[in-house]
C-alpha cells in the first residue's frame, strides 16, 4: 500500500516589511541627528516602534544595520547617456555625491573602523559605500572610451580609483563632504589628463546646453563652464 503523502512543513511567520522599513528609516534619522554614537539598537527600536529582538532577527548588530540603512540611501540610479561625456560624467558623479552627503562623515569613518577587523564586514562596507560610485561613473567612462573621447590606453581602473577617492577621502578624514564646486573642479582636472581632446568635450557640452536653452519655454540661466 503506497504511503500517504506527508503534509508540507509549515512556513515560519513571514517577515514584516513594515518593520524593516521603519527600522531603516529610524536608523537613518538617528545617524543624521546624533552621529554614529547615537545609533544603538535600543534607540532605533524606540524610534521604529519595535523591539531589540525584532531588529536582531534581521541584523546581527549595529554595523550590519547601518550598512543596510546606508545601502538603502545610496541606491544610485542608472547614469545618464546623453552622448556628452563631460555632462554624463559630471552628472553620474554628482548624483552619487548628493546621496552620499546624507550620511554624516563621522558615521562613515566610525563605521569603517568597526568593520575593518572583520573581513566579511569590511567587504560589505566596500560593496555598500565604495562600489556604487565606481559602478555609476564606470559605466559612463566605458561609453566615453567607446566614443573615443578618452585617450587610447587610459587606465580605467586607476581613473575610477581617483574619482572614488575624491568622495571617500574627504568623508573619512575631513569634516565635510565634497562640495559641488570642488567636485566640478576635480572632474575637470581628471578629464584634462584623460580626455583625447578636453576642449572639444567642453565645446560639445556648451553646444548641447545652448540647444536646450533655445527651446521654447526654457528660461534657465546658462551655467558657467570651466
Amino acid at each position: 500500500m503506497p504511503e500517504s503523502p506527508r503534509p508540507a512543513p509549515k512556513a515560519g511567520r513571514p517577515r514584516d516589511r513594515h518593520i524593516d522599513r521603519a527600522v531603516i528609516a529610524a536608523t537613518l534619522e538617528i545617524q543624521e541627528e546624533a552621529g554614529y554614537a547615537g545609533v544603538s539598537l535600543e534607540a532605533v527600536a524606540r524610534r521604529a516602534g519595535t523591539s531589540r529582538p525584532a531588529i536582531y532577527r534581521r541584523w546581527p548588530g549595529r554595523a550590519h544595520l547601518l550598512l543596510a540603512a546606508i545601502a538603502d540611501r545610496l541606491d544610485v540610479p542608472e547614469p545618464p547617456d546623453t552622448g556628452c561625456t563631460l555632462c554624463d560624467i559630471g552628472e553620474s558623479f554628482n548624483v552619487f555625491v548628493a546621496a552620499y552627503r546624507t550620511i554624516r562623515p563621522e558615521v562613515l569613518s566610525a563605521l569603517y573602523a568597526e568593520c575593518a577587523p572583520d573581513p566579511e564586514l569590511r567587504g560589505r562596507y566596500l560593496r555598500t559605500i565604495v562600489e556604487p560610485a565606481r559602478q555609476a561613473v564606470g559605466r559612463t567612462l566605458d561609453r566615453a572610451i567607446a566614443r573615443g573621447d578618452l585617450r587610447a590606453g587610459v587606465d580605467r581602473e586607476l581613473l575610477l580609483d581617483m574619482v572614488g577617492s575624491l568622495v571617500h577621502y574627504r568623508a573619512m578624514f575631513g569634516r565635510a563632504h565634497l562640495a559641488d564646486d570642488e567636485a566640478e573642479r576635480a572632474i575637470e582636472v581628471l578629464l584634462r589628463g584623460a580626455a583625447a581632446d578636453y576642449a572639444a568635450l567642453v565645446e560639445h557640452s556648451e553646444a548641447l546646453e545652448r540647444e536646450h536653452l533655445d527651446r521654447p519655454g526654457v528660461r534657465h540661466a546658462r551655467a558657467s563652464r570651466p
